[in-house]
């Protein structure tokens, strides 16, 4: 039985449904304060080999409402996902994210320690490497955060080194670039309030009347003078996080892997393959560059295809499409 923390939000219920698909009991832990209990009765509502056997609404924040979920259900391996993810917020806001990503995160790991569980894959951030001062970007990469998100994840990272030390706790943390796309069914999706991904917003701005989308930056180092950024599909991350679980299960031992496709796009030609897809003309209002935004961010993948057999296999423009399908799902059910 797989614990899921956040697994009522974006990355966290493709997580919860792959592993349903592959026959595994799932338990989702949400606090739904990012999460959407709708998506979680989508996912308790699939013929699918797994089952859902628990939703449980709670806190990290609070040890008690993740311990008694060990105490309730015997629990094999957690897939941890609950943060707070919103850089500019973290900025704005540095005690909130420290108080809920990394004490919720201690409050998880006692827990399973407590409870005699010994493997977590984590979901970490490329946002813990800062400015790059190479690309593309590998593991051996200096990991200098310059925001207290990225600060954060970097932290838990630590945290589960010594408590491998210590305990035994073995960890896979994966260190994801720009996440994209939707379940290909539009079974689930990303669904943000507000939203502050490229992606969907390019695509919410056609379904708001021709709403204008703002660019920000035109004069970078880069193919077109607009920021490049590695997006990597949501269905191929999970797909590492379920290798990442076999990697665990067969010994393998705490560990850090990039997630990314080595093939950074612009936010140009990220919008062009959105106008392509929709078949609609987007207005575009050009801004300033934002402050803390790198020209290019993009990973070297080869350690997770070599130790954990993984490689990304969907495009842009799959990500795109499969964005958009769920997005015309989000708007009928946010206006039904």
């Amino acid at each position: 039985m797989i614990l899921v923390t956040g697994g009522a939000g974006y990355i966290g219920s493709h997580c919860a449904l792959s592993l349903l698909e592959n026959g595994h009991d799932v338990v989702i832990f949400d606090s739904l304060e990012l999460g959407h209990i709708e998506t979680v009765n989508t996912l308790k509502n699939l013929n699918l080999k797994g089952k859902l056997v628990d939703f449980i609404k709670g806190n990290l924040q609070n040890f008690e409402d993740i311990n008694n979920v060990f105490k309730k259900h015997k629990i094999d391996m957690v897939m941890h996902f609950a943060a707070y993810s919103q850089v500019a917020e973290s900025v704005k806001m540095p005690e909130k994210y420290f108080k809920n990503n990394v004490g919720g995160s201690t409050n998880l790991f006692n827990a399973m320690v407590e409870n005699g569980v010994k493997k977590v894959v984590f979901s970490s951030t490329a946002a813990t490497y800062g400015e790059p001062v190479y690309t593309p970007i590998d593991e051996n990469h200096p990991q200098k955060p310059i925001n207290p998100y990225g600060e954060t994840k970097l932290e838990i990272e630590h945290i589960l080194d010594e408590y491998d030390k210590k305990y035994g706790l073995r960890s896979v943390r994966l260190r994801y670039f720009n996440v994209a796309g939707a379940d290909k069914e539009s079974r689930v999706g990303e669904w943000h309030e507000p939203e502050t991904h490229l992606i969907p917003n390019i695509l919410k701005s056609t379904f708001s009347g021709g709403q204008t989308f703002q660019m920000f930056g035109t004069d970078y180092d880069t193919v077109d003078g607009t920021c490049v950024r590695d997006y990597i599909n949501v269905e191929d991350l999970i797909r590492a996080h379920l290798l990442a679980a076999e990697y665990l299960n067969k010994g393998g031992k705490t560990d850090y892997f990039n997630l990314g496709t080595t093939d950074g796009n612009s936010v140009k030609q990220v919008f062009s393959v959105c106008e392509k897809v929709t078949g609609k003309t987007i207005p575009v209002d050009i801004q300033g560059r934002r402050e803390g935004d790198p020209a290019t961010l993009v990973a070297d993948n080869q350690k997770a295809k070599t130790v954990l057999g993984w490689q990304p296999e969907k495009t842009l423009n799959d990500s795109v499409k499969s964005a958009y399908e769920w997005e015309k799902v989000l708007q009928t059910r946010i206006n039904a």
